[in-house]
């Protein structure tokens, strides 16, 4: 036993893409490099520029990002893209860390409206990921990133997971036309339940018609409402239109959208079905298998007192990442400075990660 880092990322990169079998390598993603800036690289995917611009820093680079932030964020481009994986987790090693769970980069947004580029990219992905798997001794666990364009091809895609270090299934609160409550997703949650996958529902979005909505004024990115705002919505509609009556089974969790927000959400659950004579239990998150990260600067002993109890939280790193989310230290920290107590620290780095992402 040991740390589960709950969040943690993979950065997609040509190496990616050698796992497509030779009938798909026609949707290859051309990787774009602006003139103008040698640190941002774009993917370019049915001829459009497709997903959240991947970063290209050296070491030194993140150092410097690190003073800025005032947070560790130091790896090198070989960790974050898994070229070394041995690096990775020798990394993993200096942080206390046992396992990692990696979400993708690429897929927080997006990729293509065409079924059959889905399923060939998510389809190499996993690929890939099943041999990082392998080649990390199993300290390397993955979620699913499967085509949900064409439902058959994600519950095949579904299997081959299970069956190859995969823990559970990356979602996004939109994904395309249909929120996580559309009954189009039911057969996969069935699936899900029946092989004990979580669904992880990161700080994303699938739709792009949302995201171009709400850029800022100046076309620069509005994180907030273009991508963590829709994670809040997402756990109201699953407990408001009854997702774990139908799947008593079934676990969310609330990915790199902090933790603060969820009493607000529980207040308006109870406004809204809270009855004279049926009031809606102290424990419901647990009780509904609903699971969130926290982060640094979350007032985790009043969420642990006030409405998630002690066994919903967990906390990541964002290895992989080079952003205002990004603490490799993240698990130290919160033992250090959360004010909580040893054995509540444990739960939030160890077992409720294990609860939740089904691992031994």
């Amino acid at each position: 036993m040991g740390w589960v880092d709950a969040d943690a990322h993979v950065v997609e990169s040509p190496l990616t893409w050698t796992y497509l079998t030779p009938a798909e390598k026609k949707f290859r993603p051309m990787l774009f490099k602006p003139e103008d800036d040698n640190q941002r690289a774009h993917w370019v995917i049915d001829g459009k520029i497709r997903g959240l611009f991947r970063f290209t820093f050296s070491k030194e680079d993140v150092d410097k990002k690190s003073t800025v932030f005032g947070r560790d964020m130091s790896t090198t481009m070989a960790a974050r893209d898994l070229a070394d994986v041995a690096a990775r987790v020798k990394h993993m090693d200096k942080l206390g860390i046992d396992i990692q769970i990696l979400y993708p980069s690429i897929f927080l947004d997006q990729c293509t409206e065409r079924a059959d580029t889905e399923v060939a990219l998510c389809g190499a992905y996993n690929r890939w990921m099943a041999h990082v798997w392998k080649e990390s001794q199993g300290r390397l666990r993955w979620m699913a990133t499967l085509p949900l364009l064409s439902m058959p091809d994600a519950l095949d895609q579904l299997k081959f997971s299970k069956e190859n270090g995969g823990c559970g299934i990356f979602m996004r609160p939109l994904e395309g036309a249909r929120q996580i409550s559309d009954p189009y997703f039911f057969p996969l949650y069935e699936q899900a339940q029946e092989i004990n996958f979580c669904i992880g529902l990161h700080q994303s979005n699938g739709s792009a018609a949302a995201v171009d909505m709400m850029v800022n004024p100046d076309g620069s990115r509005d994180f907030f409402n273009q991508y963590r705002i829709f994670n809040v919505g997402a756990l109201f509609r699953i407990i408001n239109c009854g997702i774990p009556k139908l799947f008593p089974k079934l676990r969310f969790g609330f990915i790199e959208t902090a933790a603060s927000w969820v009493p607000w959400v529980v207040y308006e659950l109870r406004r809204r079905l809270d009855k004279v004579d049926s009031r809606l239990p102290d424990d419901l998150l647990e009780r509904v298998g609903i699971f969130v990260t926290c982060q640094i600067g979350d007032d985790v002993p009043y969420l642990i007192k006030n409405c998630m109890g002690e066994n919903t939280l967990m906390i990541g790193t964002d290895y992989g990442h080079a952003d205002s989310s990004t603490k490799l230290s993240a698990l130290s920290t919160l033992k250090e400075n959360g004010g909580i107590s040893a054995a509540m620290h444990r739960k939030i780095v160890e077992d409720n990660p294990r609860a939740f992402y089904g691992l031994a």
